[in-house]
């Protein structure tokens, strides 16, 4: 490296770049689907944000006058909330409503509402500061409750101590029963300001298609391997629940649903069918062209070095310097550089996630509750290493068995054969 400063700084630049490019990609794909609070138990979720759904009347197909959005709270009720296996089950508006809050002396001022039932909480695992969330009672009688997050505490009441106290949404008067630490906007079903009953503003009334409405639905089996049970239990309920609307000309389009939290991610709209396999095809191919593109300059660049150091190449062979000597060497250099610019490229993806994440995970929103947990373990970092490996093998192997078998005579005179 000191011998040849050029070359060495290009090497280290160019791996440090592909590792900081495929390192970003893979952030961005682990802060949707890795577990952090409240959406702890994502590695056990199935969740289903919405349904299809046809008419004999339309002349229905799955790709033709179906409609599709979110379920009415009916529809989740003689579903999934008839199902045995699953530890929880929660109902949620998949969008969040902008509302105005306010309470007397201060001007009104809006905030992001969702609607959920008491079952929404057994599957976020939210932190609560002061109070508890609202009960299956609470929602049975349509109360208006309400939990709210710490900042909103503090902009309505100057404390997060105001469990009890009172405030309108809307115009509407609504009673604290909770405050929850702050929700990063990175979860991907969690995040609003404040959750109130679906059954307090009439969210669990509003339907169209008879059994479609506003709401989605998410299901925790007890543990990873109980998800196959968990699936065969929803095929047979909704089996059955399909039975009994077809006789009035429904039918659902399941589109393999539910899908688990990766699924969930990367399949956009209730009326497209997943694509996994495309997916995959899609991140392996983006990975297949950050790794080799680097990996054959950096051969080239490699190649170049060797070709400096033939005379002590051929010194050391006339020495008695084995050719397995000599390819290790060169194998083990090259690996240390890979290495110091693997590590290079971690360190600056994870700084600009850090300040650059506005633009990379939030779309150009202000990212809020970031942390390095959430973008950053040890699988990432073993990932990182591997393809440190894999670049410095497909740089190195054929350059350092190339110069192993230099001619010793052509060497030491400075030729090229």
């Amino acid at each position: 490296m000191k011998k040849q400063p050029l070359l060495s700084i290009v090497s280290i630049a160019g791996t440090a770049l592909a590792i900081f490019l495929i390192m970003i990609i893979v952030m961005i794909d682990e802060v949707k689907v890795v577990p952090f609070a409240p959406e702890s138990n994502r590695s056990r979720w199935l969740v289903q944000t919405g349904a299809s759904i046809g008419n004999k009347d339309w002349g229905s197909t799955p790709d033709n006058n179906s409609s599709n959005g979110g379920m009415s709270y009916e529809t989740i009720r003689r579903t999934f909330y008839e199902m045995k296996t699953p530890v929880a089950a929660g109902t949620f508006t998949w969008s969040n409503t902008e509302s105005h809050l306010s309470v007397p002396g201060k001007t009104s001022f809006g905030a992001r509402r969702k609607d959920t039932d008491h079952g929404f909480f057994k599957v976020m695992d939210f932190t609560f500061i002061s109070g508890h969330p609202f009960e299956e009672a609470d929602v049975e009688s349509g109360l208006q409750v309400a939990v709210i997050n710490e900042t909103l505490a503090r902009k309505l009441f100057d404390t997060t101590d105001c469990e009890g106290r009172e405030f309108s949404i809307d115009h509407v008067p609504y009673r604290v029963c909770g405050v929850v630490k702050d929700v990063s906007n990175l979860t991907s079903h969690a995040d609003a300001d404040l959750w109130v009953p679906l059954t307090s503003n009439g969210t669990d009334k509003f339907t169209w298609c008879e059994y479609m409405g506003a709401l989605s639905c998410i299901i925790v089996a007890p543990s990873k391997e109980d998800i196959p049970a968990v699936r065969e239990e929803y095929n047979k309920v909704w089996d059955k629940f399909e039975s009994e609307v077809s006789q009035a000309g429904w039918e659902f389009y399941r589109r393999q649903r539910p899908y688990d939290q990766f699924t969930s991610v990367n399949t956009r709209g209730a009326n497209n069918e997943p694509d996994m396999e495309g997916v995959r095809r899609h991140n392996l191919l983006v990975y297949t062209i950050l790794l080799l593109i680097p990996a054959i300059n950096l051969s080239s660049m490699t190649q170049s070095r060797l070709r400096h150091r033939r005379e002590e190449i051929g010194v050391r062979r006339a020495f008695g310097a084995t050719k397995t000597a000599i390819m290790t060497e060169i194998f083990i250099e090259s690996l240390v550089i890979t290495v110091i610019a693997g590590l290079i490229g971690l360190l600056l993806s994870i700084a600009f996630i850090f300040l650059g994440g506005k633009t990379v995970l939030a779309g150009g929103a202000d990212v809020t509750g970031l942390s390095l947990g959430m973008v950053f373990n040890f699988s990432v970092f073993g990932i990182a290493l591997l393809f440190c490996f894999l670049m410095n093998l497909i740089s190195a192997t054929l350059p350092s068995w190339q110069a192993s078998r230099t001619n010793i005579v052509n060497a030491l005179s400075g030729g090229k054969k």
